[in-house]
């Protein structure tokens, strides 16, 4: 029988870890402490496994289904969605100011004070020239194709 929000709010801690089905593989489990976590139970490459989507409330029951059921789509397509998560995180971390693209920029900001002026500005439009348009066109595209075939 699939979970009700009112269900969910009656639960309470005991002294072991309790699990409520809702159905699918997911189930909120109750810990201990009063924590409540929305994890789903599922089957890959022929071994159980574990998904977490994260604490009640701030997840709710209509988006933890709506996660079990995208987790589900990557299973029709083949595809581990605990990799999938991994991979999605990989490529979050290469955005921003942890790019190549910043790093390269502060290693030339650093080193200037010590290079001829023309070496500073030759390497920096190389760099903008031949390698940023490469690496920030491709980097995450690229990162997630090579992940995802190292998980295969």
């Amino acid at each position: 029988m699939p979970l009700s929000d009112m269900a969910i709010k009656k639960a309470r801690a005991t002294e072991k870890k309790q699990k409520l089905f809702d159905g699918g593989g997911l189930y909120l489990e109750v810990a201990p402490s009063g924590g409540k976590l929305w994890r789903m139970k599922y089957r890959f490459g022929g071994k159980e496994k574990l998904l977490s989507f994260g604490p009640y409330p701030l997840i709710s029951l209509k988006d933890a289904r709506e996660k079990r059921d995208a987790a589900k789509r990557l299973l029709l397509e083949s595809q581990d969605p605990a990799e999938a998560k991994k991979i999605q995180k990989l490529a979050a971390a290469y955005v921003g100011d942890d790019s190549f693209e910043y790093v390269a920029r502060e290693w030339i900001e650093n080193n200037s004070r010590t290079w001829v002026e023309s070496h500073s500005v030759r390497t920096a439009r190389r760099l903008e020239q031949y390698v940023f348009p490469w690496i920030s066109a491709a980097s995450s595209q690229h990162l997630i194709h090579s992940a995802s075939l190292l998980h295969q």
